[in-house]
C-alpha cells in the first residue's frame, strides 16, 4: 500500500519566486520578555512595599528571600513571554485560555472547569495511568510545595505576621496586612500547627523527591534521556531545602540552637538558588500547565458537541474536530509539510510511514 495521495499533496509547494515567510525576530520576542519580566518585578515590589503596610511590618531578616521572588517574577514573565511568542505554544495559550475563561463553555458545561482543576491539575489523575507510585510522589511534592510556597511567600513579603502582647507567647496573633484575623495559643494543636507548617511540608517532600531521584538513577528509560541540571538538580534542591529546614527545628528544640546559624545560611542560599532556577528548569512546567487544563476543557466541550473527527483510513475516533484543526493550523504556522498526518490514528501513521519508508527509501524491498 503506497502513501495515501492527500498525505503526499497535503502542503503544497510555495510558487516560484513567492518570497519565504519571515521568521519571528529574535530581538523583538528578547526585548517583549524583558519588558514583561521588569513590569511584573515592578509590580510585585509595588505589592510587597503595600501589603507590608509601607515596609513596617517587612522583616529585614527575610530580605535575601524576598529579593529572589523578585528575580522569580522577572524570570517566570521572562520564559512565559518567550515560550507563548512560538507558533505551537501561542495556539496552545490561545486555546487553552480562551476556553478556560469562556462564559459559552461554563453554560454549556458549569461543572466541567471545577472539576478539570481538581483532577488535572490538583490530583493529576493522568499520572496514576502511568504508575501509581509516580502518581503518589507527584502528590507528595506538589502538595508540599503549595504549602510552603502559601506559607513562605506571605511572610517574606511582610503581608503574615505573628505578635504576641508578652513578646514571649504563648498567646500569639495572626495578622494579614495588619489587621487581625485569628488568635492562638502555641502550645495547643492548632499553635503547633501554625508554627510548624514548613516542618509538615518538608515531610511531604522529602520522600516524593527522593523517590524521583532514585528512580532516575535505577530506571532505564529515565537515564538515557536525563540531564543533570534538568532533571536531578530540581529534586536535589528541594530535598536540600527540606532537609535544612527540618534541621533548624531540631537545632531550636534539641541542641538549644547549636549550629543553627550555619543551618539558617545553607537553608536561605538553598531557597533563594531554587527560586532563582525554576524559571528556567524544569519546575517552569508549574505555570504552563494551566493552559494545558483550559486545553482539556477546550477538548470536553467538543465533545459535550460529538465533535469527535475519525481517522481517514481505519474509521477510529482521534479526538475532538476542533482539536484536529487547531493542530492542523500549528504545523502549518510551524511551515511543516505533512500536516495531512493529523487526519490518521497513531497506528495508521506507523503503517503510512512505514510503506512510504518500503516505497522511497527501500524500493524493490519487500
Amino acid at each position: 500500500m503506497s502513501e495515501p495521495t492527500e498525505v503526499r499533496a497535503a502542503a503544497p509547494p510555495r510558487p516560484p519566486g513567492a518570497p519565504e515567510p519571515a521568521p519571528p525576530a529574535g530581538r523583538s520576542v528578547t526585548a517583549r520578555a524583558t519588558l514583561a519580566g521588569t513590569a511584573v518585578s515592578l509590580l510585585l515590589i509595588a505589592v510587597i512595599v503595600l501589603g507590608s503596610r509601607l515596609l513596617r511590618d517587612f522583616d529585614s531578616a527575610l530580605l535575601p528571600y524576598a529579593v529572589a521572588t523578585v528575580f522569580l517574577a522577572f524570570g517566570v514573565a521572562y520564559r512565559y513571554t518567550v515560550w507563548v511568542s512560538a507558533p505551537g505554544a501561542r495556539r496552545l495559550f490561545k486555546k487553552g485560555f480562551g476556553s478556560f475563561f469562556s462564559a459559552a463553555n461554563f453554560k454549556k458545561a458549569p461543572t466541567a472547569l471545577p472539576r478539570m482543576i481538581a483532577t488535572y491539575l490538583g490530583f493529576q489523575k493522568f499520572l496514576g495511568a502511568r504508575s501509581r507510585a509516580r502518581w503518589a510522589a507527584h502528590q507528595l511534592i506538589f502538595w508540599g510545595c503549595l504549602l510552603a510556597a502559601a506559607i513562605t511567600f506571605p511572610l517574606t513579603w511582610g503581608w503574615f505576621t505573628f505578635t504576641s502582647g508578652s513578646g514571649s507567647g504563648p498567646g500569639y496573633e495572626m495578622r494579614i496586612w495588619g489587621i487581625k484575623v485569628l488568635g492562638f495559643n502555641s502550645l495547643n494543636i492548632l499553635g503547633w500547627l501554625m508554627f510548624h507548617g514548613l516542618d509538615i511540608a518538608a515531610v511531604l517532600v522529602i520522600p516524593g523527591a527522593s523517590y524521583f531521584l532514585w528512580r532516575r538513577m535505577k530506571d532505564r528509560g529515565a537515564i538515557t534521556g536525563q540531564r543533570f541540571a534538568y532533571d536531578l538538580l530540581p529534586l536535589i534542591c528541594l530535598i536540600v531545602i527540606s532537609v535544612t529546614g527540618l534541621l533548624l527545628t531540631f537545632s531550636s528544640i534539641f541542641l538549644h540552637g547549636g549550629g543553627y546559624e550555619f543551618l539558617a545560611i545553607l537553608h536561605m542560599v538553598s531557597v533563594v538558588f531554587t527560586l532563582i532556577y525554576i524559571p528556567f528548569g524544569k519546575f517552569f512546567h508549574i505555570v504552563q500547565r494551566p493552559a494545558a487544563v483550559g486545553m482539556q476543557l477546550f477538548k470536553y466541550t467538543a465533545r459535550q458537541d460529538e465533535q469527535v473527527f475519525a481517522c481517514k483510513r481505519c474509521g477510529e475516533p482521534i479526538d475532538t474536530a476542533p482539536y484536529v484543526e487547531n493542530l492542523r493550523g500549528t504545523m502549518r504556522d510551524l511551515r511543516l509539510d505533512f500536516n495531512a498526518f493529523v487526519e490518521y490514528c497513531p497506528r495508521c501513521k506507523r503503517i503510512l510511514r512505514g510503506n512510504a519508508y518500503l516505497t522511497h527509501v527501500k524500493k524493490g524491498f519487500k
